[in-house]
């Protein structure tokens, strides 16, 4: 899908693509959120009772899909250099598999950036879950000037914690998790520039324009 121009004006984050290998990356437009939903109704996990659940998936079906969506709404009008968060759409040959999520607070004091994923259990043990947060961090990187990515995962949940470990993060401590739901332990990773392992895939970042910068604080 083809983002009209005069959107990008409007909303600049919506230029933003990435490419890697098998992937394309991009924020969710108006026009994916039907397929979104449809994707939101497949199996993400395995084991329903999970350790890596995420909170909002526990809901049924029908209602995830509400909330997912005006999820997706509600982080477009947030943006700003005080906070953000870019929801990106994974595609795999055109077809929508999971999203890759970039996030900051005070960005352009902070310079450091947090993230969380997720893909369609009919996606998983391709390799996917690590290019597509590989090419996050050379986004967040490269081209917005990020000094430090951080990232967690529920203590038992080994295929996240091996997406991490393959991009270079380190082990950087534990917390008891915040988000709504069941409260876990937490595995805290830490990622920088210089211990970033980078894909063999070249990855392309189109649409990190000066208005995008300013939005974001980069």
């Amino acid at each position: 899908m083809t983002t009209h121009p005069g959107l990008v004006i409007l909303h600049p984050p919506f230029g933003l693509v990435l490419r890697a290998g098998a992937l394309t990356l991009r924020p969710l437009a108006d026009a994916d959120l039907p397929e979104y939903a449809a994707l939101l109704r497949r199996p993400i996990f395995e084991d329903p009772e999970s350790p890596a659940m995420f909170w909002w998936y526990q809901e049924q079906p029908e209602v995830r899909v509400r909330n997912a969506l005006s999820f997706q709404w509600r982080l477009r009008s947030g943006i700003s250099p005080e906070e953000w968060t870019l929801p990106l759409g994974t595609w795999a040959g055109g077809r929508l598999i999971g999203c890759q999520d970039l996030s900051a607070v005070r960005f352009a004091e902070r310079r450091t950036v947090t993230s969380g994923s997720w893909l369609t259990l009919d996606a998983h043990g391709k390799g996917y879950g690590t290019l597509m947060r590989q090419a996050m961090l050379v986004l967040a990187f490269d081209h917005l000037g990020a000094r430090r990515a951080e990232s967690s995962a529920a203590v038992g949940n080994d295929a996240s914690f091996g997406v991490s470990r393959a991009c270079g993060y380190a082990e950087d401590g534990t917390r008891m998790s915040t988000l709504p739901g069941r409260v876990v332990l937490e595995q805290r990773f830490l990622v920088t520039p210089e211990t970033f392992r980078r894909p063999s895939a070249p990855v392309q970042v189109e649409g990190v324009t000066d208005q995008l910068r300013v939005m974001l604080g980069a």
